[in-house]
Parts: structure tokens; C-alpha cells; sequence
């Protein structure tokens, strides 16, 4: 049963949380801010292995060692936050907001700092500097992040606008996705006399640094503003904080989350799906420039070709989820991701008449870049759904913690293809701040992006067969909490008129 109480109790709802609606102004304003999220996780995700090894010089296991700890902090940090910001109640920036205000401007900050380490400094001072800033961009990035993302749960209770808001929020990730590899491919990575490579000019990460902070910050306010004034909708869904055994109740609310078994399935379905994009993601400078051998306006153009294809797709994944339902719909993009990196694999074998052509490259990007938009927004869509059946059986939403597990998943996958790529750069006896590298050397790493992206998404595949809820059941389920909202809200309106 649910437990009714006004200020001590689970749940408390109000009418206009029974009933929320977005218009389309409050939407655009809520998905501009995982543009933030998208360009600095991108600027650090894409650039860092590449950055520390051949600009700082610092050795490949090292790189990976560093990036791999403060990941693996940022992510398990992301339930805890999530966890805080279900159990804040602030009268003026609500559950959310206040986390996404501080955390944007901070993690826009230290990115910046980030990228201005000295190649010159010592070998110590850089690999101090580089895991201090790692772990402080990554802290603020869990900070912002996490309250943003459950944020978007809260907005919609219907399931198809869920999943046109994730779509839309999605596009606005890719887009900082595309802004952090357009601007250093094409805008900074000029080539100059000293550089005429210019992937390896340490001035333009520094000056790319300084405009990814500026853009994240601006995109995150933008965010915070259009959605303030729907604070005083949410305030229905607080549960009032108890700080009483705080750790354990974290761990018993993180517990309880993967206790539900749609959840478990999606999360596990997201990781693996995660960490075959992240070996293409962490991999693909280095297989660009040294297996195809592209300089960096060809690179640019493959992947904003990529990232194109995965954005201006989304509404026809919103399209194919709704006619199909979302399992069937993230299935299709599964199988689609796979066929793409079988294509790279074989363009890998084929290096030496590949080397060079991008157009042999762009049919494998346009081919993933559509796979891969549905898994973007589906998932997150699905996540929803399944804090409706937390409501149904435990009578509470703890949109915090189910996005800061989801999140959790996505890190960790992340930090893991960072962590082990950095020790295979080491066997593959990678040589940092060489412009020419073994031809074996080459072949590896293409092979490695595929072989490894294909394992990971087929895992992918395997967890999402597993996931068995769909439209049907979800409208039955809201159907019934909804019910029982009206019956909670008017129970509490007698109660306050009693005490008055």
C-alpha cells in the first residue's frame, strides 16, 4: 500500500503532476541542455586518449589508468547524486535544478582547464594535472547530469511523448557530439608549417577548450531557465528527505532499482551497447589517422556525416518506435549497428586500398550513424516505463536513482574500453608523438574497433530480447497509478481541510 503523509510520507502529488503537459518551447529548452553534456563528454571522450599520449606524452597505460579511475569515479557517483536530488526539496530550485545550475558551470570550467595542461611541464606535473581535472570535470559532469536526465522522466507521463522527448534531447547530444568533432577537425586542427598535421598542435586544444566551456555553460543555462517555471509542477513527485542511515538507504534504493527486472534489462542491454560505441569512439581518431591514413578534414567529414545521419534520423525512429514498439525498434538498430561494423572490419583488411578514399569509409557512417540514433533515445525512453512499474509495486519514482544506475552503466562502460584500450595501445607497442605507425600496428587497432564493437552490440541484442514490456502493458499500468494519484491527491486535500 502506499503510505499517505504531507510531510513525512513516500509520495505527495498535485494535480498539475496527474496531468502535465509540455509545450513545445519547453521541451526545445529542456533537450538543449544535453547538448552541455554532449560536447564536453565528447571533448573529453574523443580527444583524451589522443591528447595525453601523443601532445602531453604521457605513456598509453598511463593515459588509460587516469581517464579509467575518474570514470569509474564519475560513474559510481551518479546513483548517489541521483539518489540526493529524489530526496532534495528546495523551495525556490525545486529537486533538480540547483544541481543543474552549479553542475554546468563548473564542469564547463574545468573542461577548459582540462585541455590547457603544458606539453612542456614535467612528466609528473602533467600526469598530476591530468587525473586531478579528470576527476573534478567528471564530478560536476555527474552533478549536472544526472538531476538533468531524471528531470526529463518527470516531464511526461505519456508513452510516445516520452520518447519524442528523448528524441529531441538526443539530437541536441549528437549536435555537442558534432560541434566538439567539427570544431577540432575542421576549425582548430588546421594545419600550419610547425603542424602540418593538426591533430598534433597542442594550441588547439587549449583554444578549443575555451569554446567548448562557452557553449556548454550558455546551452546549460538555456536549460535551467525554460524549465524553471515547472518547478512548482513537480513538487508532487518529492519524496521528503531521510537522513538517517543515508549510505544505506543509497545502497537499498540502488538494490531495489535493479530488482526490477525491465530495468536490469535495459541497463544491461545500454552497457553493452556502450562499450561497442566507445571502442569506435575512443579508437576512431587513431584508426582514422593511422590505419586509413585521413588527415583531419577528411575525418571531420566522416564523422559529421556519422553524427548527421544519427540526428536527422530521429524522428524516424520516433516513427518506426511507434509503429513498431520500442523493443522491436531498438532490436532493428542492434541489427543495423552490427552490419555496419561487420563493413568496417572488412574495410580494415582492405587498408591499403581503403587509405586515404573516404568515400570507401562513408557508407560504414552513414550505415552506423542510423543503427546507432535509435540507441540513443530508446533506451532512455524505456526507462521511463519502467519507473511506472516502480510506482505500481512499491508506490514511489525514484527517477534519481534508475537514470543515475543508467548513467553508472554508460560510465563504466566507458571507462572500461578507455581502461583497456590504454594497455593495448602498450602491446600493440603504440608510439606516442609518431606520425607513422607499424603497419601490424594499424591493422590491430581497425580490427579491434570492429571485432569488439560487434561482441559488444550483439550482447546488446541479447539483453534487449529479454525485455519484455511493451505499450499495451505500460497504458495498463498508468492507467491504474493514475487512479491512484486522484485518489491520494484528493485524500490529502480532505486531510489539509481537516487540520485547517
Amino acid at each position: 500500500m502506499l503510505n499517505i503523509s504531507i510531510y513525512g510520507g513516500e509520495m505527495m502529488y498535485s494535480e498539475n503532476y496527474i496531468a502535465k503537459k509540455m509545450s513545445f518551447l519547453q521541451k526545445l529548452g529542456y533537450s538543449m541542455g544535453n547538448y552541455s553534456y554532449g560536447i564536453v563528454s565528447q571533448m573529453i571522450g574523443f580527444y583524451i586518449v589522443f591528447y595525453g599520449t601523443s601532445i602531453l606524452g604521457i605513456s598509453g597505460t598511463m593515459v588509460g589508468i587516469a581517464v579509467g579511475i575518474s570514470v569509474i569515479w564519475d560513474a559510481v557517483t551518479d546513483p548517489v547524486l541521483g539518489y540526493l536530488s529524489d530526496n532534495t526539496h528546495h523551495k525556490i530550485f525545486g529537486r533538480r535544478h540547483l544541481y543543474i545550475l552549479i553542475g554546468g558551470i563548473f564542469m564547463a570550467l574545468f573542461t577548459y582547464l582540462l585541455f590547457n595542461i603544458q606539453p612542456e611541464w614535467s612528466y609528473g606535473i602533467k600526469l598530476f594535472l591530468l587525473i586531478v581535472l579528470l576527476l573534478l570535470a567528471k564530478t560536476f559532469i555527474t552533478i549536472y547530469t544526472t538531476p538533468y536526465t531524471a528531470l526529463g522522466a518527470e516531464l511526461s507521463m505519456d508513452y510516445t511523448e516520452r520518447t519524442s522527448i528523448q528524441g529531441l534531447r538526443t539530437m541536441f547530444f549528437l549536435t555537442g557530439i558534432i560541434s566538439a568533432v567539427g570544431m577540432g577537425l575542421a576549425l582548430f586542427f588546421n594545419p600550419t608549417e610547425r603542424y602540418p598535421n593538426g591533430q598534433f598542435n597542442p594550441e588547439a586544444y587549449h583554444n578549443m577548450g575555451i569554446a567548448v566551456a562557452v557553449l556548454a555553460l550558455f546551452f546549460g543555462l538555456v536549460c535551467f531557465f525554460s524549465t524553471f517555471k515547472k518547478i512548482s509542477d513537480l513538487t508532487g513527485t518529492i519524496q521528503p528527505a531521510n537522513h538517517t542511515k543515508g549510505l544505506l538507504k543509497i545502497l537499498l534504493s540502488m538494490r531495489a532499482a535493479l530488482e526490477n527486472t525491465y530495468y536490469k534489462n535495459v541497463v544491461l542491454a545500454y552497457l553493452f551497447t556502450n562499450i561497442a560505441a566507445g571502442i569506435f569512439n575512443f579508437l576512431g581518431l587513431h584508426v582514422y589517422t593511422y590505419t586509413f591514413r585521413f588527415n583531419n578534414t577528411q575525418i571531420a567529414i566522416i564523422f559529421v556525416v556519422q553524427y548527421l545521419i544519427c540526428i536527422g534520423s530521429q524522428p524516424v525512429w520516433m516513427i518506426i518506435s511507434k509503429k513498431m514498439d520500442k523493443k522491436p525498434a531498438a532490436i532493428l538498430g542492434l541489427s543495423i549497428c552490427i552490419v555496419g561494423s561487420v563493413l568496417f572490419a572488412i574495410l580494415v583488411l582492405m587498408k591499403s586500398y581503403v587509405a586515404g578514399n573516404i568515400y570507401a569509409i562513408l557508407p560504414f557512417a552513414i550505415i552506423t550513424g542510423f543503427g546507432i540514433a535509435g540507441l540513443f533515445s530508446l533506451p532512455l525512453s524505456m526507462i521511463a516505463d519502467t519507473i511506472d512499474v516502480e510506482e505500481l509495486n512499491d508506490g514511489k519514482r525514484s527517477e534519481g536513482v534508475y537514470y543515475g544506475l543508467l548513467t553508472l552503466a554508460y560510465k563504466l562502460s566507458q571507462g572500461f574500453v578507455i581502461f583497456l584500450l590504454g594497455f593495448i595501445l602498450d602491446i600493440l607497442e603504440f608510439i606516442p608523438d609518431s606520425h607513422i605507425q607499424p603497419s601490424s600496428t594499424e591493422t590491430v587497432l581497425g580490427m579491434t574497433a570492429a571485432i569488439g564493437s560487434i561482441v559488444g552490440f550483439l550482447l546488446g541484442l541479447y539483453f534487449y530480447n529479454k525485455y519484455d514490456l511493451n505499450k499495451k502493458r505500460v497504458l495498463e499500468i498508468q492507467t491504474i497509478i493514475k487512479k491512484r494519484r486522484i485518489e491520494i491527491a484528493q485524500t490529502e486535500t480532505e486531510f489539509i481541510r481537516e487540520e485547517a
